[in-house]
């Protein structure tokens, strides 16, 4: 039986970022993942494939060059699932292999199979060859992620019908498009689509989608995906869902019908926790599969088993879960290390993108913070002008008493990348005098912070040290 420092269940971000932390302390340290590759959901079904998918779509769509060339223009007259699959394939591949060479690199050992505890300190590992086999620990690290969410009423058949992770496996593009629920995922594979001229129509039984972004933000957002042509149906619960074979028929309660040649279900995802045997260590989950933790050492209640990633649910972003098994494996290993930082930023991989840091406007009046709100259009901009962008907004919320960055958000081209400054200064406490008096590159799209700094330096009181006293006339 074979003893080690830490043991990690799972490969995605979580699990890959806190076994090359546990490597580079020279700690004895194993990842067993169920999968036949390693990566876990990240890169074989979400992350990496969805994001892929997206690049391919916008390249071989022309998508970014219609504003110059008409509604009509394709950078590829006809688009097929293989288009789609070439790059998408050839991306996870070296995905894993990069993967694998770190661990290598780092002396982090791995077993493919299926892990649940058995004991305190002691997990049973049933492997891909048909063996089983027992192994120990001081302590363990959760990050199995999650799994698709496939309620029994939904007649899913992996063709006409599917969830997330079959649709990365479409044997041909459908000329019409279904999706059921407006998270994250559902928003982005329908905008996605939508991309490629897919007639799509996105499902919500509430009556607000993505609401942990900036109310405002979302009204652009959805001003601009209608005008792109999908078709958002809000609070509009879903009656019956018929498998027709060749089509699927979706009846809603309030008596409207869709009729669509696919189905995406994207509403929601449990945590893949039900195979570990977790009463055999005393821990419990939520009616979701997800594991309570304590969020500055990621230990749950059992001190020496830790959990990070998706499995412990919001935010449930690939990037907060790199940062969280850095910092899980740290503790885990009696190692200080630099703490996570309190603004990260969230990004929405849709059609336009959406990216966002900080406080939105509501939490700013929810706190009672006396503020000022700062816009830039993309098309104020010279390099909007030249990249043909018609649409795109950075908003900017500042505190009026001490001038502080409180929150930005942006949705538009490159939003998940230009939000990095607005981190930067977040962490940094810096205030909008930061975006007035710093020179930006000419042309770009981070110009737009420029602007909206200005739009709201304009309209917030002058500091003391720049009002002009003006003499009387003699």
């Amino acid at each position: 039986m074979s003893a080690y420092d830490l043991i990690i269940i799972g490969s995605g971000p979580a699990g890959k970022a806190a076994a090359i932390q546990a490597g580079k302390l020279k700690r004895k340290v194993l990842v067993v993942d169920r999968k036949d590759r390693l990566g876990g959901v990240s890169v074989h079904t979400g992350t990496i494939p969805s994001k892929t998918l997206r690049e391919t779509v916008l390249n071989l769509s022309g998508w970014r060059e219609r504003s110059f060339y008409g509604r009509s223009y394709r950078a590829k007259e006809d688009i097929s699932s293989k288009d789609l699959k070439t790059r998408l394939h050839k991306t996870l591949d070296y995905e894993v292999d990069i993967l694998e060479h770190q661990f290598n690199r780092n002396h982090v050992e791995t077993l493919l199979g299926s892990a649940r505890f058995t004991g305190e300190n002691e997990v049973e590992v049933a492997t891909h060859s048909g063996e089983t086999v027992r192994l120990t620990a001081r302590k363990f690290l959760i990050a199995t992620g999650t799994r698709t969410y496939r309620p029994k009423d939904v007649p899913f058949n992996g063709k006409t019908v599917v969830d997330s992770d079959e649709f990365l496996e479409l044997g041909q593009l459908p000329r019409s498009l279904c999706v059921v629920g407006a998270g994250v995922i559902g928003v982005e594979y329908a905008t996605m689509f939508t991309a490629l001229d897919v007639h799509v129509t996105l499902i919500e039984p509430r009556e607000s989608f993505l609401d942990f972004i900036d109310r405002h933000t979302i009204e652009e957002f959805t001003h601009q995906i209608r005008e792109n042509g999908l078709d958002l149906r809000l609070g509009s619960t879903i009656e019956k869902i018929e498998d027709e074979g060749n089509h699927v028929e979706v009846s809603l309660k309030n008596g409207r019908h869709v009729r669509s040649e696919m189905l995406l279900y994207a509403a929601g995802r449990m945590g893949a926790t039900d195979a570990l045997n977790l009463a055999a260590v005393g821990l419990e989950t939520d009616h979701r599969g997800r594991l309570e933790v304590d969020r500055k050492t990621y230990q749950t209640k059992v001190a020496h088993i830790y959990a990070a990633g998706d499995v412990i649910g919001h935010p449930s972003l690939a990037s907060t879960s790199l940062q969280q098994g850095r910092v899980a494996a740290c503790h885990a290993l009696e190692t200080p290390t630099l703490p996570e930082s309190p603004w990260f930023p969230y990004g929405i991989y849709s059609v336009p993108e959406i990216s966002t840091c900080g406080m939105s406007e509501e939490e700013v009046q929810a706190r009672g913070i006396r503020y000022e709100v700062g816009i830039a259009r993309f098309r104020e901009t010279s390099r909007g002008h030249i990249m043909g962008i018609e649409h795109g907004m950075l908003k900017m919320l500042v505190s009026l008493k001490t001038r502080r960055l409180l929150g930005v958000q942006i949705v538009g081209e490159g939003a998940t990348e230009l939000i990095h400054i607005a981190q930067a200064v977040l962490n940094l406490k810096g205030t909008v005098d930061y975006f007035v008096e710093n020179t930006f590159n000419y042309p770009t799209l981070a110009e737009a912070y420029r602007i909206a700094g200005l739009d709201a330096f304009n309209r917030m009181p002058i500091p003391e040290a720049y009002k002009v006293s003006r003499k009387g006339k003699t």
